[in-house]
């Protein structure tokens, strides 16, 4: 498991970019209050997915509104799905992993 820090760190319908182990993780604060985590980097054009539009499903890739399923990482449009990660709140602590 490794903590992020504050849930507070990021507004309610947006995402922030997180290195954890090589990887580049976006978590997203959704406006029911849940967090979900995926691979921060579009497959199409490596976009930056946590600057992206999201609602309570799908994040959409702020360069070509390409769009993946914000609970499982599958593709909505054609493209390479992403890795979903799990995520959870400790508190107002964001902890990526089981």
């Amino acid at each position: 498991m490794t903590s992020l820090g504050s849930i507070h760190d990021i507004p309610p319908g947006e995402g922030r970019a997180y290195a954890v182990g090589g990887e580049s993780v976006a978590v997203f604060r959704l406006r029911d209050g849940s967090v979900r985590a995926l691979s921060a980097v579009c497959p199409h054009r490596g976009g930056p997915l946590a600057d992206g539009q999201i609602d309570l499903r799908q994040v959409v890739c702020p360069l070509h509104l390409n769009a993946w399923d914000l609970t499982t990482g599958c593709s909505l449009s054609g493209q390479p799905d992403l890795t979903s990660y799990p995520v959870r709140l400790d508190g107002d602590q964001i902890v990526l992993g089981e």
